[in-house]
C-alpha cells in the first residue's frame, strides 16, 4: 500500500556521479526519483541540458521535504523521460551504395526511370559529402528537399519509404492533411497540464535515431486558416540555416535536425507558400498508362497482396486477358492505391472460397472475373 503523501523525503545528494538516498523507508516516489536522477547522470544529454535537468530534480526533491506535490512530480518525471528517450547522439549508418540503391528502387517501383535517376544523383552527392566529413556524418546543409507532386495513389509515400530503405534509415511519416495547429508540429509548452511534444519530436523518439527519413505528407492539404502558421514551422524545419536548432515548445531545448532527411509530398503546389517552395525541389510524378498499371498490378501488387492474405503462389492464377479489366473495374480507371485494394478484394474472395472447400485452385480470367471482383473499390 502506498505511504501517506505527507511523509518527508530527504534530499538526494550525488556521490561520484551516482545518487544515493539517505536511509529511510523508500516509497515508490522516492525510488522513481532516485532512478530518474541516476539515468540523467548516465545519459547522453547535452551538458547544459543535463545540469538544468538535475537542478529541476533537486528543486522537486526540496519541495518534497516539506510536502508532496504529486502533480509536479508526475509532470517533471514525464518531461525528463522524454528527454532521456530522445536520440541526442544515436544515428544509423548510411548505406550509400548506388548499386544497392538502384536494386531497392527497382524492387519496389516499376518504371519512373527519370525519378530514380534523380534519387540516385541525390545519393551520389550525399556519398561525396559523407566522404569529405571526418565522422562520415551527412548534414543536409546544401541539399534541396525533394518534394514529390502528383495525384493520390501515384506512389509518393512508397517512394519516400524506398529512399529510407535504400539509405538504411528509419522512416517516419507525418500526415499534414487537415492539420489545424502549428502546435501539432512544435509541441505544447509544459505550463499546460496535458502538454506533450510535437510530431517531429515524437517521430524522432519512435525512430530511435537522430537521422531518420521524415516524410511531410500532403503539405498542400493543411486545414484552411492555419496555412500561414504551419508553413512558418515548415520553413524552419526545411531551412538548413534554422533546423540545426529546432526548439519544440515542450522539450524547450534546441534539437539538431540537420541530419534528418526531410522529404515532402503534395497533390498540387498551389497551396504551398513561395517561401517553402523555395526550399523544395519539385519532382512531378507521372501518370501511368494502362500497360504500366498492368505491369505494376501483376509484378508488384499481386505478389505483395498474396503474401498479405496468406495464399500460396500456386493457388491463384490470373490470366493475361483479366488484367485489363482488373485495372479498370466496372469500366473506369483507378489509381494505384485503389488498384491494390481491388487485388486484395479479389484475393479475399478466393480465400473465402478456399476455406469453404469449394475449390483448391483458382484460375481467374476475363470470363469469371466478375465473380471475384469486390463490390466496392
Amino acid at each position: 500500500m502506498r505511504k501517506p503523501a505527507h511523509l518527508p523525503i530527504k534530499r538526494l545528494k550525488p556521490s561520484n556521479g551516482i545518487v544515493n538516498l539517505n536511509p529511510f523507508k523508500e516509497d515508490d516516489f522516492a525510488s522513481v526519483l532516485k532512478n530518474t536522477i541516476n539515468k540523467v547522470v548516465a545519459s547522453g544529454l547535452p551538458p547544459d541540458l543535463k545540469e538544468e535537468t538535475k537542478e529541476t530534480l533537486t528543486r522537486l526533491n526540496r519541495a518534497m521535504e516539506h510536502s508532496f506535490y504529486q502533480t509536479e512530480f508526475e509532470q517533471t518525471t514525464k518531461y525528463i523521460d522524454w528527454l532521456l528517450q530522445l536520440p541526442w547522439n544515436r544515428r544509423t549508418k548510411d548505406n550509400l551504395d548506388l548499386v544497392k540503391g538502384r536494386q531497392a528502387l527497382d524492387k519496389n517501383h516499376y518504371g519512373l526511370s527519370s525519378i530514380k535517376e534523380r534519387i540516385l544523383e541525390y545519393l551520389a552527392v550525399l556519398k561525396i559529402q559523407s566522404d569529405k566529413d571526418e565522422d562520415n556524418i551527412i548534414r543536409f546543409s546544401r541539399s534541396p528537399v525533394l518534394c514529390f507532386v502528383g495525384l493520390p495513389g501515384t506512389g509518393k509515400t512508397s517512394l519516400a519509404a524506398s529512399i529510407a530503405e535504400t539509405l538504411g534509415r528509419q522512416f517516419i511519416r507525418i500526415p499534414m492533411g487537415g492539420m489545424s495547429s502549428p502546435l501539432l508540429l512544435r509541441g505544447q509548452p509544459r505550463a499546460y497540464p496535458e502538454a506533450e511534444p510535437g510530431l517531429i519530436i515524437k517521430g524522432l523518439r519512435r525512430a530511435g535515431t537522430k537521422n531518420p527519413v521524415i516524410l511531410l505528407d500532403e503539405i498542400d492539404s493543411i486545414a484552411e486558416g492555419a496555412e500561414s502558421d504551419i508553413m512558418g514551422v515548415l520553413l524552419e524545419l526545411l531551412d538548413p540555416e534554422q533546423n540545426n536548432a529546432f526548439t519544440d515548445y515542450y522539450v524547450d531545448y534546441p534539437f539538431d535536425l540537420s541530419e534528418v532527411l526531410f522529404i515532402a509530398s503534395a497533390n498540387k503546389i498551389g497551396n504551398v507558400t513561395p517561401a517553402v517552395l523555395d526550399r523544395l525541389e519539385i519532382i512531378i510524378m507521372p501518370r501511368y498508362t494502362d500497360d504500366d498499371k498492368i505491369r505494376i498490378a501483376r509484378d508488384y501488387l499481386f505478389p505483395r497482396e498474396l503474401a498479405i492474405v496468406g495464399l500460396e503462389k500456386n493457388v491463384v492464377k490470373i490470366s493475361d486477358d483479366a488484367w485489363i479489366h482488373i485495372i479498370k473495374p466496372f469500366g473506369y480507371d483507378v489509381d494505384i492505391r485503389a488498384l491494390q485494394r481491388t487485388i486484395n478484394g479479389i484475393l479475399r474472395k478466393v480465400a473465402k472460397k478456399s476455406i469453404e472447400g469449394k475449390l483448391t485452385s483458382f484460375d481467374i480470367n476475363a470470363a469469371n472475373l466478375a465473380e471475384f471482383l469486390p463490390e466496392f473499390i
